[in-house]
């Protein structure tokens, strides 16, 4: 599924117009970029968490030439899966 299938999908579920429909899941998407950004984490209760974490500077070899490169440090993105959306993926 795209974000346009989603649109589709949101429009439908709650009887709402597709422009809608897309203003709020923009909404929602900016949000939570925003926070997970400024390094706080957000909790849907049910569905999961999306926080951030950070990969340490390390060494790397490049695997054309064997040649070590170090690889800079950086800012991850986390999704941990709750409960009941774990339960429903598995109930498929």
């Amino acid at each position: 599924m795209n974000k346009q299938e989603l649109i589709d999908a949101v429009a439908s579920e709650s009887g709402t117009s597709k422009i809608a429909a897309e203003e709020a899941i923009n909404a929602v998407l900016n949000t939570i970029s925003k926070e997970v950004a400024a390094g706080n984490a957000v909790q849907l209760v049910g569905f999961g968490t999306f926080g951030s974490g950070e990969r340490a500077a390390r060494t790397g070899r490049n695997p054309q030439t064997g040649e070590t490169i170090e690889i800079a440090a950086a800012k991850t993105v986390k999704f941990t899966a709750g409960k009941a959306f774990k339960d429903a993926v598995n109930q498929a």
